[in-house]
């Protein structure tokens, strides 16, 4: 199985978008996405290659382009008449004509009283407005989902065609060249202005996606090890190239400090503008800038494996997805066109027989019901807004990877915080430690110890150490890492097996069979004292005992206490001891502490949690994957660096535990702007249609009202932007 990405250009709407998936569905492909915005596709190939060639041939037969991102970008001259806003103006000074001359006659002046000649100077405007409409409506007609174009070519050819025939019967009473006319160049008008509109909404995640070339400090070195540096694009650099970054520089690509210290800025990822201090062995992230300092990096990841290119495909995948508020609209339009050509049937048909108004009146009637309804809009609600909320929340260092947990923000009434690394910073240090036998304390004061016996081993507080640190060094936990790096020894002890056994800690067999454990409380029955962090037993027999040191992260008190005046239950959730909990929950306000859980136990906590209520937990996404994937909306805190690991519906960056408040806002006020543009979108509909049938539109006025349907939409969506944050 092998993911697709297209791109497709020439898509208006979401019946463009279902005719899409149609054909690709219908050629065996999987999990197809298709966004009607941005034009982006992404899809799962099953079986052979030449169902893709078949899948791009039928969309291009649908009046699309195709475009493979695998593939580098091919720079195309504009055809003539290529965009919708050239098409307006070619058929503008045509229109402008035909409407003074209907003007004028209502005046009792006879100018362009000849039909022949509307007719002439309509002809144009007919010709171009089919091409593009009509071949469209036939097209989307094959595919078995109609478009609205099919409404737009219909209204239009009505009009045309049965002026045609006032022509040739010579009947100026049946002359409507200018209702023709100006329907097509309206529509133009409005595809242009939806365009603009919709495409605004884009602007963040496109200012994202845009790759800035930039240039980079290249280093290389000659046969006598003399360093020389000189300029080359960013886009040249390839893994392992040793580049110079100075202040005020741009980052070109993703990097790793080999020397040197900077300050960065990384507000293009996280949205924090102050600086973050950078040393020898950090990464640096394609992009940012460095605010003061001068570094020595290599190139680490370019192109698509760039955290950068990582963000923007999570956010791509992220616009593809269709909340279940949606679900109601996409249905809607499937069937919306059949409905209106129902509908405008019926009208022509009740005017004429039922209220007995003229043939011609009804005809007006009936074309202002198809001009002026609007698929469009329905499909467009619930993207536009997302488009919005996505590039917001990308700039605040907010990433949604599940556009479905918008929705669900609106129902949340607890949350869950795992403690290690969540509520507390997790750079751990090692307070106080002791080697049973002599009870010798440490507390970080060096001091000189003879050889000690436990269990009839000598053990000194350096085997101690060495003892501890070759094990731990093979776990991921945040508290392992610290220690590790803490007491980082030569002296280590190869193992014959070792492995972490999840919500106890390490296990490691040596060579003579000796079993030796470090974790909590748990990894011994005979463990009395349960008041430390970690115990280390030797064939089930304490050798040993450390405490950690974890401070409170200084925004947790300020989000807890925004959830309390939102009454919305905070739970902690963690595999620590209950003392320890209880601790970290009465400094910051916490209202319920489940505590010494293994992963199976939070597994089935959340689990609990959720059926009770629509339940948030937020956690570091190393020991709590499992409960995190339960809950109803998972929240995962992570470095930049570690996103394209992260199988969270919600990535805060950078541990960005602060950004969890605006992150539930993001998520509730864009909930609130789709309920707001379906809402807008169907009212419309609801009063534009019978409005049209009852003659108080004509389709003129119910071709511009049409395209400023979806105007309103991209307007609103916009207000997201500027939506007020606590």
């Amino acid at each position: 199985m092998e993911t697709i990405n297209w791109k497709v250009e020439g898509m208006t709407c979401s019946n463009c978008a279902l005719s899409v998936n149609k054909v690709l569905s219908k050629q065996g492909m999987q999990k197809v996405q298709v966004n009607a915005i941005s034009g982006d596709i992404s899809f799962e190939l099953m079986g052979e290659t030449t169902a893709l060639e078949t899948a791009k041939r039928n969309i291009t037969d649908l009046g699309y382009k195709v475009v493979d991102e695998t593939l580098p970008p091919q720079i195309e001259k504009k055809k003539w008449l290529s965009t919708s806003l050239g098409k307006f103006w070619f058929c503008l000074p045509f229109t402008l004509i035909l409407m003074i001359g209907h003007w004028s006659m209502s005046f009792g002046y006879h100018f362009l009283h000849n039909a022949w000649l509307q007719m002439a100077i309509c002809l144009p405007v007919f010709i171009l407005g089919m091409n593009y409409f009509g071949r469209s409506a036939i097209k989307s007609l094959a595919s078995g989902i109609p478009n609205m174009n099919v409404l737009i070519a219909l209204g239009a050819s009505a009009a045309f065609i049965y002026s045609f025939i006032g022509t040739v019967t010579d009947d100026m009473n049946k002359i409507f060249y200018e209702t023709a006319a100006s329907i097509l160049t309206i529509v133009f008008f409005g595809n242009w202005l939806e365009d603009f509109s919709v495409q605004r909404t884009q602007a963040a995640i496109n200012e994202m996606t845009t790759m800035q070339k930039v240039m980079a400090n290249m280093i290389a070195y000659d046969n006598d090890h003399t360093e020389h540096i000189f300029p080359v694009e960013n886009t040249a650099l390839k893994v392992g190239d040793l580049i110079l970054i100075k202040t005020g520089e741009q980052v070109p690509m993703d990097c790793k400090i080999l020397s040197g210290d900077a300050e960065v800025n990384e507000a293009i990822i996280s949205g924090e503008s102050v600086p973050l201090f950078k040393k020898q062995g950090d990464i640096l992230i394609g992009g940012s800038v460095i605010a003061n300092g001068t570094v020595k990096c290599y190139v680490t990841a370019t192109g698509k494996d760039t955290v950068m290119n990582g963000i923007v495909t999570m956010m791509k995948h992220a616009q593809g997805q269709k909340p279940p508020v949606q679900l109601l609209a996409d249905k809607i339009s499937a069937i919306f066109v059949p409905v209106v050509v129902s509908i405008s049937l019926l009208t022509i048909a009740l005017n004429y027989f039922a209220f007995h108004q003229t043939f011609e009146e009804s005809l007006m009637r009936s074309i202002a019901v198809l001009v002026i309804s609007c698929p469009c809009a329905m499909g467009l609600a619930t993207p536009a807004a997302i488009a919005v909320g996505l590039g917001r929340a990308a700039k605040h260092g907010i990433l949604y990877t599940q556009t479905e947990s918008m929705e669900l923000f609106a129902q949340i009434k607890q949350i869950v915080f795992d403690k290690t690394g969540t509520l507390t910073t997790g750079d751990f240090t090692i307070s106080r430690f002791e080697v049973t036998g002599n009870k010798l304390q440490h507390t970080g004061i060096d001091v000189d110890v003879s050889p000690l016996t436990t269990n009839h081993s000598p053990l000194t507080i350096d085997a101690f150490k060495a003892l501890v640190f070759s094990m731990e060094k093979f776990s991921n936990h945040p508290i392992a890492k610290s220690i590790a790096k803490e007491w980082k020894t030569k002296e280590v002890i190869k193992w014959k097996k070792i492995e972490e056994i999840k919500g106890l800690g390490m296990k490691a067999i040596d060579k003579e069979d000796n079993i030796f454990m470090i974790g909590s409380a748990k990894i011994s029955e005979d463990i009395i004292d349960t008041s430390h962090h970690l115990y280390v037993t030797k064939n089930n027999n304490l050798i040993g005992w450390i405490d950690i040191a974890d401070e409170i992260r200084p925004e947790a008190k300020a989000v807890i206490d925004y959830f309390k005046r939102n009454n919305i239950k905070t739970i902690l959730l963690s595999g620590d001891n209950t003392a320890k909990c209880q601790q970290v929950a009465e400094a910051l306000g916490i209202d319920e502490v489940i505590a010494e859980q293994t992963p199976k136990q939070k597994l089935d906590t959340i689990e609990a949690l959720c059926k009770q209520t629509p339940t948030v937990m937020v956690g570091d996404g190393i020991n709590d994957a499992p409960a995190l994937a339960k809950a109803t909306i998972s929240i995962s805190l992570s470095s930049a660096s570690q996103l394209a690991i992260q199988s969270a519906s919600v990535v805060l960056m950078n541990n960005g535990l602060q950004k969890l408040p605006v992150a539930m806002q993001l998520g509730r006020h864009t909930y609130n702007t789709v309920k707001g543009n379906l809402f807008w979108a169907f009212c419309y509909n609801i009063i534009a249609i019978p409005f049209a049938a009852i003659g108080l539109f004509t389709p003129t006025a119910g071709a511009l009202l049409m395209g400023l349907s979806d105007v309103v939409l991209a307007i609103n969506s916009l207000r997201l932007n500027w939506k007020k944050l606590q």
